[in-house]
């Protein structure tokens, strides 16, 4: 059995926005299909008192504000934080052709996994930076639509600013178009990162799946 060596992954700042991120995701899933398509409904009443619809909007924008917080600290490590500074090493693997080269050899399964400087690999990073311009747009198209709801408070706060996004987007109809899509996007995002993941924690045998967990993989 080969030794391997224990090295610190990702940071626990890093940890909890991921999968804080996740519940939030799936929690504006569930409930973004229900606001979009009601696929279920309550008991008739005699008194106005089975409000499901506004029930499931709450939600909706609960986890709508925690996915922008917990999307904005995120930015935060990664630009600041110096336990992340591996995240942003990434970015000189992402420029180099010759691990470009290497890592798609990798995944056709005619060569080695490239040493990396940071902790993802060209095709990662791409990835991420993808998924967070979609959090981007559909936070923003999010809020346009919030600020049509609550006038008062931070809806209020915001409408002034949503507005001209509004138009320069093409109208409300438009903007919960381009919500949706993007939703779409996400969702389309998550089966394919949870594969990549498992490809690699079954043909490198780090342990990089445990490391978003406990932090650490074990490297050859």
């Amino acid at each position: 059995m080969s030794k391997r060596k224990i090295e610190f992954e990702f940071s626990a700042g890093l940890r909890w926005t991921h999968w804080i991120r996740v519940v939030s995701i799936v929690a504006l899933t569930v409930t973004g299909f229900y606001l979009a398509y009601v696929f279920v409904a309550p008991e008739t009443a005699d008194e106005p008192v089975l409000f499901l619809n506004a029930k499931f909007r709450m939600w909706h924008e609960i986890a709508g504000f925690l996915l922008i917080a917990v999307t904005v600290f995120k930015t935060y490590l990664f630009i600041i934080d110096r336990v992340s500074s591996k995240e942003r090493i990434s970015f000189l693997d992402f420029m180099s052709p010759t691990i470009w080269f290497q890592q798609i050899k990798y995944y056709l399964f005619l060569g080695e996994h490239p040493k990396l400087r940071g902790v993802y690999n060209p095709l990662q990073f791409i990835a991420y930076i993808a998924l967070y311009a979609m959090v981007f747009i559909i936070s923003v198209t999010g809020l346009v639509l919030y600020v049509h709801n609550y006038h008062n408070g931070l809806g209020g706060f915001l409408y002034d600013y949503m507005r001209p996004l509004e138009a320069m987007m093409g109208g409300l109809a438009m903007v919960r178009e381009i919500h949706h899509i993007v939703m779409w996007g996400i969702l389309i995002f998550i089966p394919v990162h949870i594969y990549m993941a498992i490809f690699n924690s079954i043909m490198g045998q780090e342990g990089s799946i445990d490391s978003i967990v406990s932090g650490y993989k074990f490297e050859k």
